[in-house]
């Protein structure tokens, strides 16, 4: 690959800018295994590996932009979940993090089951063979067509997110003759420390019914009416990217408050309460997410406390994550295109990707790693910006970072945690295609999820 010279822009900690960053590490061609899948590592060359697979040779044969997704790393994160909650929890994969049929078997062999808030999330998890009874259907508005189809499925729970979902779910069951296993999604008032949009257990915002005013008592006296319903449990989800385990210990007093209160007024004990997911991960070696035991054993032994305090029976636990599991196991594998030093300010790295195929950056404010991957430099680090090639001057994947400072055209590199929602939530802006997603294990690689064509957005074009 060319080296081609180009102006120095800031290198030095002491002449850098003000801004939000983290300083440059000792070693760049370090890789921090917090932000990286298991099996992610240097080669003699220095070429950076994955499924002992070099990245060159990933992105000779599969060309860039590419999610590259360690099945390994995935299917490690999946049993870890499955075993620190144990037999008596339930753990659904969020499906909206990152699904495809591939994944849906890794999780069927992973035992455990799935969570999924579309039709075509549904479509997906029937396709790959998951068997309907494990999945579970979320959603503030789904349509009646969308609430057909899961009933006539047998999926094993829908969350009901509003009054009005509580009777067109019933009615929708009774009218094909069955009882259709149901939780309540309560807003519990619980302001989690994460981003405005992301956050879902407040009052005001989309999501759940509020537990203040008695609504959430109200939904649930009305849905143990219907003779369409069975109420299962109350579900109740306070945001995304959450570290902090308090706002859990607050959500569960509330959750039990309201299960306490629905055994004194109808003398019934629901006998399952749902989590829901949000715990976050590392994104930058600032971030120190918890692991999967310690999650559970904190979350068990909160809502046993609560219920004896209550004098409830214990009931069973589920928790929803999605991100925790698929966002370490994959990196966006990127060929750098232009290398622009700005004096007095960073250089802007371009790739040929962009907010195309992660769009949190620009949506969140989210902080993300990068790293040099085709090879290893002594190079004085440099601040950079790497941004992607759309018409938007907020197309930005990396805000703030370091990498050496003889980057140039033709060098590859790789933003990693981005297994989670950046395949989900990409677009075809300026038509763009989408990236491919390929998975690779013990040597070998495979696309789960091709990339797109130009034929594939004129198919839609109908003209």
């Amino acid at each position: 690959m060319s080296r081609s010279a180009h102006p120095a822009g800031p290198r030095h900690a002491d002449v850098l800018p003000e801004g939000h960053y983290t300083a440059p590490a000792d070693d760049l061609n370090a890789l921090d295994p917090k932000v990286w899948a298991h099996t992610v590592g240097r080669d003699a060359d220095g070429v950076v590996t994955v499924g002992g697979l070099p990245v060159t040779q990933l992105a000779e044969e599969y060309g860039t932009p590419a999610y590259v997704l360690d099945e390994a790393d995935f299917r490690d994160r999946a049993r870890a979940w499955r075993t620190a909650f144990g037999a008596d929890a339930d753990v659904f994969y969020a499906g909206k993090a990152f699904l495809s049929r591939a994944v849906v078997r890794w999780l069927d062999e992973e035992g455990l089951n799935l969570d999924v808030c579309s039709g075509g999330e549904l479509a997906t998890a029937l396709a790959a063979g998951m068997a309907a009874e494990r999945i579970a259907f979320h959603g503030n508005n789904k349509s009646p067509e969308e609430i057909e189809r899961a009933v006539r499925a047998g999926v094993g729970r829908i969350v009901l997110d509003s009054f009005q979902e509580i009777v067109r779910v019933a009615h929708i069951a009774q009218s094909l003759g069955k009882r259709q296993r149901v939780q309540i999604r309560i807003t519990v008032g619980v302001e989690a420390h994460t981003h405005e949009f992301i956050a879902t257990a407040h009052e005001d915002q989309k999501f759940g019914i509020p537990l203040a005013g008695g609504q959430a008592a109200e939904a649930v006296r009305r849905a143990l009416q219907l003779d369409g319903l069975e109420v299962i449990g109350i579900h109740s989800h306070i945001g995304s990217q959450i570290f902090d385990m308090s706002g859990f210990e607050v959500a569960a007093h509330r959750v039990v408050g309201l299960l306490k209160d629905i055994r004194d007024e109808h003398g019934v004990e629901l006998p399952e309460i749902d989590l829901g997911g949000g715990l976050g991960i590392a994104y930058t070696s600032d971030d120190d997410p918890r692991e999967p035991h310690e999650i559970a054993k904190a979350l068990t032994e909160i809502v046993t406390r609560e219920c004896e305090a209550a004098r409830l029976a214990t009931p069973r636990i589920s928790v929803e994550p999605g991100r925790a599991i698929v966002g370490p196991t994959a990196f966006t594998l990127y060929e750098v295109g232009t290398v622009k030093p700005l004096d007095g300010l960073r250089t802007y790295v371009s790739v040929d990707g962009g907010m195309s195929d992660n769009i949190r950056t620009a949506l969140y404010d989210a902080e993300y790693s990068v790293a040099l991957v085709s090879r290893t430099s002594d190079a004085e680090p440099m601040l950079v910006r790497v941004v992607g090639k759309h018409c938007e001057s907020g197309d930005i994947v990396v805000k703030d970072a370091f990498l050496p400072g003889d980057l140039a055209p033709g060098d590859l590199i790789a933003v990693p945690a981005t297994g989670a929602y950046c395949r989900s939530m990409a677009s075809n802006y300026n038509h763009a295609l989408r990236p491919p997603v390929v998975a690779v294990r013990d040597g070998a690689a495979r696309v789960i999820v091709r990339r797109e064509t130009e034929e594939d957005l004129l198919r839609l074009d109908v003209g």
